[in-house]
C-alpha cells in the first residue's frame, strides 16, 4: 500500500505540471474559453462545399450551396404559414457560446442594413446553426450535405481578425452573398482579403441592395418550387 509521503509527492508533481502548462499557455497567448474543446466541422459535413473567411477554390460552390439550403428551409416555413407578414431566418447560437456577443452584433448589423429579411435567434429548430472550435481551415460557412446550413467560427482566426467582422461576413453567406477577397475593406464580403487591420463590420450599399433583391426574388422562386412539390 503506498505511503502518505509517496501520495503527497505525487500530488505536488501533478500540481507543478498543471501550473507549468498554464504558464506556458499564458506566455504564448493561446488562451481560449474554458468551455472550448478542440473541434472540427460538425459530423456529416461536406468539406468541399464551404466558403472560408480567407479564401478557397471551393468558395463559390459553398456560397451557393449554403444560401440554397437556408432559402429552402425558409421557403418551407413560409409555405406552411402563408399568413406570415415578414421573412425571418432563424439561427441557433447555442453551439458557439464563446461568440454569443459577436453573433448578436452581426445579426443586429444585418437587421439594420436590409429590409426584406431579418435574422432572429432561437433555441429550437433553426435554419442554420453556429459552431465554434479549432479548425485549420479557419472560419467558414457550409452545408451538412442534407439541406441544413451552419457557420463555423475558429478560435485562432477570431483572435487574428476582427471577430465581429468575421462573424458578420460569414453571416452574409446565409443571406446569399459570395466572397470577393479582392475587394476593399469597405466591402464586408472581401473577408480576410484586406488583412487583419481591416475592422469594417458593415455591408456596403451594393451588398445591402443585393441581399434585398435576393430575398425578394429568390424567395419567391423557392416558394414556387415548394408549392409545386407539394
Amino acid at each position: 500500500m503506498p505511503s502518505s509521503r509517496t501520495n503527497s509527492t505525487s500530488s505536488r508533481r501533478l500540481l507543478a505540471l498543471a501550473l507549468g502548462a498554464g504558464l506556458v499557455s499564458a506566455a504564448l497567448g493561446t488562451a481560449v474559453p474554458a468551455s472550448a474543446q478542440p473541434a472540427t466541422a460538425p459530423a456529416g459535413s461536406a468539406p468541399a462545399a464551404h466558403a472560408r473567411y480567407v479564401g478557397g477554390a471551393e468558395g463559390a460552390a459553398g456560397d451557393k450551396a449554403f444560401f440554397d439550403a437556408v432559402l429552402k428551409s425558409v421557403a418551407k416555413r413560409q409555405a406552411a404559414n402563408p399568413t406570415l407578414a415578414s421573412v425571418t431566418v432563424y439561427y441557433n447560437a447555442s453551439q458557439a457560446p464563446s461568440f454569443r456577443s459577436q453573433i448578436s452584433s452581426a445579426a443586429s448589423i444585418w437587421n439594420s442594413s436590409v429590409s426584406n429579411v431579418k435574422l432572429q435567434s432561437t433555441t429550437g429548430g433553426a435554419d442554420f446553426t453556429y459552431y465554434e472550435g479549432n479548425d485549420s481551415r479557419g472560419s467558414y460557412a457550409s452545408t451538412n450535405g442534407h439541406g441544413s446550413g451552419y457557420i463555423f467560427l475558429d478560435y485562432a482566426q477570431n483572435r487574428q481578425y476582427d471577430s465581429i467582422r468575421v462573424t458578420a461576413h460569414e453571416t452574409g453567406h446565409v443571406l446569399g452573398l459570395p466572397d470577393h477577397y479582392s475587394g476593399p475593406c469597405s466591402e464586408l464580403m472581401s473577408g480576410g482579403g484586406p488583412g487583419p487591420s481591416c475592422t469594417n463590420r458593415y455591408p456596403n450599399a451594393t451588398e445591402r441592395s443585393r441581399v434585398n433583391q435576393l430575398w425578394a426574388n429568390g424567395l419567391a422562386k423557392a416558394l414556387a418550387k415548394v408549392n409545386k412539390a407539394a
